[in-house]
Order: C-alpha cells, then structure tokens, then sequence
C-alpha cells in the first residue's frame, strides 16, 4: 500500500530556496519551513504549494502529481509588506490565494489582506477583491475571505466583502451602503452577483458548502467609541427559508455559549463547541427550527478543540483533542477505516492530518509527522491504494537527528501535578544538562507532542527542554485556565518556576546552568519567572515578550477590539505586580531579548520599556529589534541569527564551553 514517488520529489528540492551548510544548526532549524501551505486541485492531479522566498517572502508553485513532474512558479511576492497566504484551488487550472500585510502609521500597526485569482502556470492574475473608490469615508482594510469553494462552478467562490460607504458631492453614484456582506465572484471575469446584503454589524457568515449561507455572526460596536462589544450573536436561516432567526451568543471573553464552525446542509444542523462540566465539547444543532442539540464528543480530561473536514464542501467528519498526544475521533465510518490503514503504513508518523481532497474524494492530499520528523505530505489514491510522498516540511533536516519528546508531568508547589513535554540531547544520558524551561505563547494556548523548531535547536546544541503546560493554559478546561495567565500570573509562573524545581531535583538540570527562554507570552513568563523568583534561572531570553500589563491594554486603543483586551487584562494590584517592566529591579540574571518593529501582537514598545528599566536598575541585558518584520519573525536570516546570538547568550551567562 505504502511506495514512494521519489520524481515529484526529486522535482520540488529543485525550487530555489537557501539551503543551510551542514553542521549549521542555527541555519538548518531556523530556516522557515519548506511547505507554508499546500492544496489538491478539485481531480486530484495538481497540487499548489507555497514555499519561503529569500528574506520574508514567498513563492507559489503548482505540479502535477505524477514521475518525472515538473514545478511551475505562478506567483510570488517578497514580504515587504505583502505575503502569500492560503492559496486554493477555483477549478483545475485556477486558484485563488490570499494576501496579507502590515504597515506602521503613524505608530499603530494596521494590517490589510486581499484576494487574488491567478491560474496555475501563473497567468490571468487578477484582483478578486472589490476595489475601494477615492471617495470612501473609511479604510477597508480587508479583501475579504472565501467563504465556498462552489465546486461545480469552475472559477467561481463565495466571498465577503467590506461595503464602505462613499462622500458624494453632486452624484448619486457614491456607494451608501455600509457593512459586511456576500459576493459570488467570478476569478476570471471578475463578474459579481451579490448574495448577502451587507450589515453594520456583520462580522462572520458560514456558507453550507453548496453555495447557500445559512448563519451569520453580529458583533455591535459600543455607543460611540466604536470598540466592539463583549457579546457576538448569531442568526440562522432556515433551509427554505430567506429571513434571519435568532440563534444564540457566544461571550468572547468568557467562552460561554456556544460557537457554531461548520453547517451541514444533508444533516441540516450546524457543529460548534459548547462547555461541557467545565470543559469544550463538540455540539450539533439543528437548523430546522426546533434547535434541537446533540453532544456529539466530548472528553473527560481535555477540551475537544478541533473540526475534521474533508472534500471540497469541507464537510464534517470527526473531531480532535490532545491528551499526551493530539488524537482524533472520526464519525464517518470509511474514514475511520482509512486513518486506521494509515497508521499501519505510516508507523513512525502517528500525527496525521487530512490538508485536502479531489472533489470526488478518490484521492486525498494528507499530512504526517512527529516529534523526530518535521512532517511529509502525501497524496493517497483511493483506487489506487497508492499513498505518494510529494513534499517534505522541513528538507534540510532530512539527515538531522532529532531528539525524542517525552510526556511528562511534575507537582508544583500546591501539589498539583503539572503536565508539560521534556525534550532530551539525543546522545546524552539526561543528567546533570543545560536545561531551559520553555513556557509557551498565548496564554490561550498549549505546547503538543511533536516537532518544535526552537525545543529541538536547543536540544541539538545540547540543552535538556521542559515544555510546561501551566495552570492558565488552554485545553484542559475552565479550572486550569482559570482567569487566565495574566490575571492569574502567580500560579501560572509559580508552575513554570516548579518545572525549573523540578529539573534540578530530578538531576536533570545542572541548577548553576538553568535557563529559560520563551515567545511572546512565553517572553513574559520568562521575564516574570525572575521577579517570582530572581535566583532560580541564571539566563533569560524573551522573544516578543509582554513587559508591561498597562501598556498592553494602552496599546489596544487604537484598535476595535480594546474592550475585550481590557476585560482580558482586568484591573487591580496585579497589573503593576504582574508587569515585568515595573519590577526590573528584582531580576538578577542577564537578559536577552528579541522582538520585531511591526509586530501587531505585542508592540516593540514593550520591549523597549523593560530595556528601559533594566537600564535604569543597572542590569545586564540586550535587546535586539528587527525592521520590518511581525511577530513570529518570519525571515529565515533573522531566525537564524536569534538561534545563534541566543546559544551564544546562555554557553557565556551560564559558563558552558
């Protein structure tokens, strides 16, 4: 069942990209990964795909599925600012990708997205966003998103569009209508036909993958500051009917109700997630009037965080959740069958992803990986029973050895145990080692088994790596979230703290050589681990870190979203004690940190500030900014030189030869 198509392979390493010299690990793991994003055109004979450009840019190719295939370039761009994202097929020789950036004015990041149509050999590129006139009376910063693929209608999707509203000075031709609406566009004529009426407070439809939008998302904005409300309603539309119902609503803040994902128009109900005895469980209601709800899976330990959707409708097929390891539950009998098959020809590779399929669902384009291999990508054949390697994610790390993740869990302080991922050197015997503590991003999120660029640099550079999942991480339900990691800053540090603890009583961890180093709220966590805690690391590095809680809500003024950011934040004594920035006179070890001057996430200012006070306080520390660049440093020049000034950091501040 399992053979290989060495020639697409083969054909694929032939695009231009740098490769890293061997023995170069900051180039090897830093270098962006190979495959950014990849699609199965409708008969299942192309597949597009999307690999980094020199710098920050990008470059789509398109190949056959067949020996001896050739690549063709169809587009690029070189990420200054714009970017190639989530490129689709329209029909079999047309796809339509999505453009992203961001731009500094004034101080405020405003970032912008359009749709571009585009054949497969690269020609007919058109805009197939609607263009804004000179006359509008705002921005309209976003091009839309593709709502229905419209399979059977060769060229054409479902889109948004943003209807700003025109001044008009002795016309009647000014665009008056204002809001979020629905488009049929052609991707070659550029023809249009309006679906969806647009509305002020629209802000998300949900088409049933036949063409049809059966529900809609409002988010009203507050008297008139014009900052978004906590609360989003949704509307439903019957199955033969034309007029909006009410739905439900969803508190963005506190996650109570329930978020519908996906409707489907056989079943005539929609799937979406709803708390279940303080955990995420997978719902289904009916669409017919009744609102009938079913539980259609839940889990015991964790929340169910995750769709599987397949075919050209993207119809539901199972659901997904992480225990130790990401799982899925399949409710369609066939595929159950087929993911079974999967694992037993593919054994080293249990973390498998369905990415696409044909329209017919014969042939179906497929993802798989672990925590030694970055992740191949297939395309198995239905009649065929033929399952065919046609990229690889990260190339250059093909004759790399990767070290083993283990799942592990520690007891903080209160006796809690704390779960969380150790990745050990792969020749070393697991003592006495270098060891960082890696406290993830978010808050709202978690780290997973699998592989991780930055846990297995370190680890090839000879550094043990904990990975914990503190209390105020997400996926485990409401009470280990609890306020979440920055209102509850002192249990979430405290048990990143604990996992340093623990490595050094475990003799793991040589303690006069424990560092810890994390992104984003990560960075925060490493920052605040040693106001917590000023003796426990002995280095710190902070990757677009959070310094300073006041600031943060500050900085959302100037965006829509300031009030759900406030109440996020929250008020009292633990927005000053839970800021790094304020407290930079109780860090004692050297700090290292990193961050990008268009990142829209966490302003530069950030950290800026806390150089600032260590400045002040008179403590050692260096921070490096990148022009140009967001928050997850998407240049494999810039990832490679913060791996290599980052291990440079910790071998002097903790003595390592």
């Amino acid at each position: 069942m399992h053979r290989f198509v060495a020639a697409l392979f083969a054909a694929t390493m032939l695009v231009p990209v740098a490769q890293a010299q061997e023995g170069d690990a900051a180039a090897l793991f830093g270098a962006r990964e190979y495959v950014e994003d990849v699609s199965l055109s409708p008969d299942g004979r192309r597949i597009a795909f999307i690999v980094p450009a020199p710098g920050r840019g990008s470059t789509l190719y398109t190949a056959e599925v067949a020996a001896g295939a050739a690549s063709v370039q169809a587009a690029y761009s070189d990420g200054d600012p714009e970017r190639l994202r989530d490129c689709g097929w329209v029909s079999n020789t047309r796809l339509v990708c999505q453009v992203r950036g961001m731009t500094d004015q004034g101080g405020v990041k405003i970032g912008f997205s359009r749709l571009i149509g585009v054949d497969a050999d690269g020609k007919n590129m058109k805009l197939v966003s609607a263009r804004t006139g000179s006359r509008a009376l705002r921005m309209n910063q976003y091009g839309g998103d593709v709502l229905d693929w419209l399979p059977g209608e060769d060229g054409a999707i479902l889109r948004t569009r943003d209807f700003v509203p025109e001044f008009s000075t002795d016309t009647r031709l000014a665009q008056k209508e204002n809001g979020l609406g629905v488009e049929r566009v052609d991707t070659l004529s550029l023809s249009s036909k309006r679906i969806e009426s647009p509305k002020t407070d629209a802000v998300e439809y949900i088409s049933d993958g036949y063409g049809r939008i059966r529900m809609m998302g409002s988010l009203p904005k507050s008297d008139m500051t014009g900052y978004s409300q906590q609360t989003l309603k949704y509307f439903y539309r019957p199955k033969d009917g034309d007029g909006w119902r009410e739905f439900g609503k969803l508190d963005l803040v506190t996650n109570a109700g329930f978020n519908p994902m996906a409707v489907d128009r056989d079943l005539d109900a929609v799937y979406g997630f709803r708390g279940k005895d303080g955990r995420q469980a997978l719902y289904r209601i009916a669409l017919d009037g009744t609102m009938k709800e079913e539980l259609v899976y839940a889990h015991p330990e964790v929340d169910v965080d995750g769709l599987v959707r397949i075919g050209r409708q993207h119809r539901v097929v199972g659901a997904t959740f992480a225990t130790d390891k990401r799982q899925t539950v399949f409710f369609d009998p066939a595929l159950k069958s087929l993911g079974a098959a999967l694992s037993k020809a593919l054994p080293g590779l249990p973390l498998v992803t369905f990415i696409d399929s044909s329209l017919d669902e014969s042939r179906l384009l497929l993802r798989a990986g672990s925590d030694t291999d970055p992740g191949r990508y297939y395309v198995f054949d239905k009649k065929a029973k033929s399952l065919n390697e046609v990229l690889l994610s990260r190339p250059q790390l093909e004759n790399v050895k990767l070290a083993p993740v283990k799942p592990v869990s520690f007891k903080a302080a209160d006796g809690t145990m704390i779960p969380g991922y150790l990745t050990l050197p792969a020749a070393s015997n697991g003592k006495n080692l270098p060891t960082i503590v890696m406290p993830h991003g978010g808050p709202g999120s978690r780290d997973e088994w699998g592989f991780d660029w930055l846990a297995q640099y370190y680890a090839n550079r000879g550094y043990a790596v904990l990975q914990p999942n503190f209390r105020g991480s997400a996926g485990y339900g409401d009470q280990w979230f609890q306020k979440n990691g920055f209102q509850s800053w002192r249990t979430a540090i405290g048990d990143v703290n604990d996992g340093g603890r623990w490595l050094v009583a475990e003799g793991i961890a040589d303690p006069s050589k424990l560092a810890i180093v994390g992104w984003s709220y990560g960075g925060y966590a490493a920052l605040q681990s040693a106001v917590l805690d000023p003796d426990l690391f002995k280095a710190i590095i902070a990757i677009a870190p959070v310094t300073d809680l006041e600031r943060l809500r500050q900085e959302s003024r100037n965006y829509t979203n300031f009030r759900l950011v406030d109440a996020f934040i929250g008020a009292g004594p633990h927005v000053r004690e839970g800021s790094p920035a304020q407290n930079a006179d109780k860090i004692k070890a050297p700090v290292l940190m990193f961050h990008g001057d268009l990142d829209a996430n966490v302003d530069v200012a950030e950290s800026r500030l806390m150089a600032e006070k260590l400045t002040a306080a008179g403590k050692k520390h260096e921070l490096v900014v990148y022009p140009k660049l967001e928050h997850s440093l998407v240049d494999s020049k810039v990832r490679t030189e913060m791996l290599s000034k980052s291990d440079a950091f910790l071998r002097t501040s903790l003595g390592i030869k």
